[in-house]
Order: C-alpha cells, then sequence, then structure tokens
C-alpha cells in the first residue's frame, strides 16, 4: 500500500475481486477487512462465503502488509449464513460437497495465514462471521458482542469451527454448554472463559484493534509469524476433530430437523424437532 496525496493509504487492487467486503488501509501495512452488509446484520451469502475463504490466500502472500484486522459495519460482526445460502443447501448434495470444502478451506486457510489476525468483535458475530472472529489470533470484543454458535438450534451439528477451538479456548465442559444449549455468550463472559483475547468498552474497540494491529506490523515480522505458526499446530493436531464435526453438520443438512430449525427461524418460534432418534 502506497501513501496517497492526502496521507491516507492507497487501496490495492490485489483485493478488488473481493466485492462483497470491504477492504481499506488504516494505518501502514495494516490491512482491514469489514463485513459490510449492515441492513442483514453483516451476514453472509453463498459468494460472501467464497470470497471470505479464499481471500486469506492472497493476505497471505501480500508482501504489503503486516497484520490485519477484521470487523463488521453498523451494529453486527456478522449474523452468518444467510436463509438464502442455508437452504440453498438443504436436501441439495452439490451444495452441501460445495459449502464442506469451502467451511473446511475457511478454517485451514485462517490457520495458515502467515499474517496475525485481529478481530474487533462489534455486536453479534455467528456462523462463518463466527468462524473468523474466534480464529483470530488475537480476538477483542465489545461489551455488547453476543458470541453463539447456533448450528444445534438450526437443527445441524455444531461444525464451521467449533470442535477445533472452542475446548482449547474454554474447557470441555464450557464447550459442551454452549455449543450444545446455543447460549450466546456476552463480550465479558467470553472474556471470563477465555473465548477471546480480551473485552474492551464498545466505544474503545476499534481504536484497540488498530493500535494491537500497528503494534504487531512494526514488530518483528520474522519472530511474529513463526510464534503464530508453532501455536496453531495446536489446531493443525485437532484437523481430524474438525473434519468429522464439518462433515456431520453437512450430514445434518439432508434432514428433517434442519427444515423445521429453518421454518422456526422464519416464523420466530421455538423449533419443534423430532424426539426419536436412532443414533
Amino acid at each position: 500500500c502506497r501513501a496517497d496525496h492526502e496521507g491516507g493509504f492507497m487501496m490495492s487492487d490485489r483485493y478488488a475481486k473481493y466485492d462483497k467486503l470491504k477492504f481499506d488501509y488504516p494505518a501502514e501495512r495494516v490491512l482491514r477487512i469489514t463485513f459490510d452488509r449492515p441492513e442483514t446484520f453483516n451476514s453472509v451469502d453463498a459468494e460472501t462465503h467464497t470470497q471470505m475463504t479464499d481471500m486469506w490466500i492472497d493476505i497471505d502472500r501480500d508482501p504489503d502488509i503486516n497484520a490485519v484486522i477484521v470487523t463488521g459495519a453498523g451494529k453486527a460482526f456478522s449474523a452468518g449464513g444467510d436463509f438464502s445460502l442455508i437452504e440453498s443447501m438443504i436436501g441439495n448434495s452439490h451444495e452441501i460437497m460445495k459449502t464442506w470444502k469451502e467451511a473446511k478451506n475457511l478454517v485451514y486457510n485462517i490457520i495458515n495465514c502467515n499474517k496475525p489476525i485481529i478481530s474487533a468483535i462489534n455486536g453479534p458475530a455467528a456462523g462463518a462471521g463466527l468462524v473468523v472472529a474466534i480464529l483470530a489470533d488475537i480476538s477483542i470484543a465489545g461489551k455488547k458482542a453476543k458470541i453463539v454458535d447456533g448450528h444445534p438450534r438450526l437443527g445441524v451439528a455444531a461444525g464451521d469451527v467449533a470442535a477445533i477451538i472452542w475446548p482449547l479456548l474454554t474447557s470441555m465442559a464450557k464447550a459442551k454448554y454452549y455449543l450444545m444449549t446455543c447460549k450466546p455468550v456476552s463480550g465479558e463472559e467470553a472474556e471470563r472463559i477465555g473465548l477471546v483475547s480480551m473485552c474492551v468498552e464498545d466505544d474503545e474497540l476499534q481504536q484497540i484493534a488498530l493500535d494491537t494491529a500497528v503494534e504487531l506490523a512494526n514488530g518483528s515480522q520474522s519472530a511474529i509469524r513463526w510464534t503464530k505458526y508453532s501455536l496453531n499446530n495446536w489446531l493443525r493436531q485437532a484437523g481430524p476433530i474438525f473434519d468429522a464435526s464439518t462433515a456431520l453438520e453437512m450430514l445434518g443438512f439432508m434432514s428433517e430437523d434442519v427444515k423445521e430449525g429453518v421454518l422456526s427461524h422464519r416464523e420466530k418460534r421455538a423449533p419443534n424437532f423430532r424426539k426419536d432418534c436412532p443414533l
């Protein structure tokens, strides 16, 4: 990124193809990515899901940046996959396989990205958006953050990033409680149980995230990147656990429960799932 005549930083065309997300440079060698559909609480449609999966490869290869911030426009970080994406998958093996591959690549691409990633979690964070928020190397939540993995409420297993990192960040007991009940976690509670790096006042969130990114951007890049790589081996060794969880999540999209889960969301009522199960 280069300084323009007004003292800001010019946008590289490297990210022009990712038009479903907003990219800017708030500081030298710092890239900021913003989920930018505030009218839908920054929900993720199919095209956005593909772009947010692929962009980490370009970020890894970008010689002009040393740190990344991810946040959301308006009152939310990201509400996760929107209903158009979810409904396109129900009973559709082709879409399920496509999404399964992307869901795996999204997680592994973030884990393998050499740049330190900071998430500034403002408001609700769920689904695919939550993947980025929780997998970030440094996760900073505002007090109004509302973190929830709602997969079982939808009628599918908690896949995405849940099994690979929630037990490691919190504990198996906390992970099972929040993932099986779909209880939301506030920013303060997330910090207390270790789910995020820190919780800060909402009006200080963006500045603290930027200050953190600048500090990392100005540090020893080899030392920081090798530290990230080493620590992420904890996640790489959990790969089989993660692969199983995403496969079982996708299997759920062939079930009757997910139809009821989506319908109950649309009708704003509690779901009426079948009580019997052969498992």
